[in-house]
């Protein structure tokens, strides 16, 4: 166990990431799968990245959201699996305290930007749908800016808290994490100090990053719902239901497999559970996302075929 002295006794300077599995021979098939998954997870987010620019008919608020809910993606698989491919590959398991911090700091500034990015996205779906004559000026280029800056303000105030409040506990062994990344609920079972205060920061926060957009979600959608039920047009009806229905299914896939990862504090039976649970929420729902937006929107088919040909969209 990596210990340091310290006045108050010994503390932990490095934590062991048990992974997801201790047998060698599955570690090289997760090794292939995770960089299979990861190299899909990039290609497809920078390919609708890339769609999104060359294709004009995409150069509007709702796929300026998207393209920056691709980069958080990017940037939530990139905080975990490179490590964790590591990890697969080498004896060393071990990661150093501050870089544990590092990366819970990381992950929660990204997913927490994807918590109010969705909300947004939610929003302009009701104003595009519910208010169509005002949508472009109450949807402007600065008022796209600024949602998706108060999105990350919001995100960083949250993960900074976060990150800070789990600096103040001490960790004096065992240094053992049953997860293939640092994150809150396997920190606190660490801990040898009162975690009263951060699980009291976690509630808040959950409240605040979960419950809040949740509720925001679901009153947009309702009045979404009742909104094309009045469309005489069922092709109208068809277009506006598509264009809602893969942003709820993204919805359902990222806060139902949150809700699981932190309403369960301090339950150790369940840290091989939240495995499979971070495996969801970290690697195949940002892997997911671009085929959910992809398969029934005509326009970003159209882009992603522009970026894989090569052809110059019609001027």
């Amino acid at each position: 166990m990596d210990l340091a002295a310290s006045e108050n006794g010994s503390v932990v300077t490095k934590f062991i990431l048990l992974g997801l599995t201790q047998s060698p021979l599955l570690q090289p098939i997760l090794f292939v799968f995770f960089l299979l998954a990861y190299i899909a997870t990039i290609g497809g987010n920078v390919s609708i990245l890339a769609a999104i620019l060359i294709e004009p008919k995409l150069h509007s608020p709702m796929y300026f959201f998207l393209g920056n809910l691709a980069l958080l993606d990017v940037g939530c698989i990139t905080v975990t699996v490179p490590a964790m491919l590591r990890h697969l590959i080498s004896n060393d398991r071990s990661i150093p305290y501050r870089a544990c911090l590092s990366q819970l700091f990381f992950f929660h500034l990204l997913a927490g930007a994807d918590c109010f990015l969705l909300t947004v996205m939610a929003y302009d779906r009701y104003l595009a749908i519910c208010q169509p004559l005002t949508y472009k000026t109450r949807m402007g280029w600065r008022t796209q800016q600024a949602l998706v800056g108060m999105s990350c303000v919001f995100s960083f105030t949250n993960a900074l808290t976060q990150t800070v409040a789990l600096s103040t506990l001490k960790f004096c062994g065992p240094n053992l994490i049953n997860h293939f990344y640092c994150d809150l609920p396997q920190l606190f079972q660490l801990s040898c100090s009162s975690i009263q205060l951060n699980e009291q920061l976690l509630f808040v926060a959950a409240a605040f990053m979960g419950v809040a957009p949740v509720v925001l979600i679901t009153v947009s959608y309702a009045q979404v719902a009742a909104a094309v039920l009045r469309i005489h047009s069922a092709e109208g009806r068809k277009k506006a239901f598509s264009t809602c229905s893969s942003h709820l299914t993204v919805v359902g896939i990222f806060y139902g497999t949150g809700v699981f990862s932190y309403m369960r504090l301090g339950s150790v039976e369940a840290s091989d559970k939240d495995k499979g649970i971070g495996i969801l929420n970290t690697i195949i729902s940002p892997m997911l996302n671009p085929l959910i937006y992809s398969l029934r929107n005509p326009d970003v088919q159209g882009g992603l075929r522009r970026v894989l040909t090569g052809r110059q969209p019609p001027k």
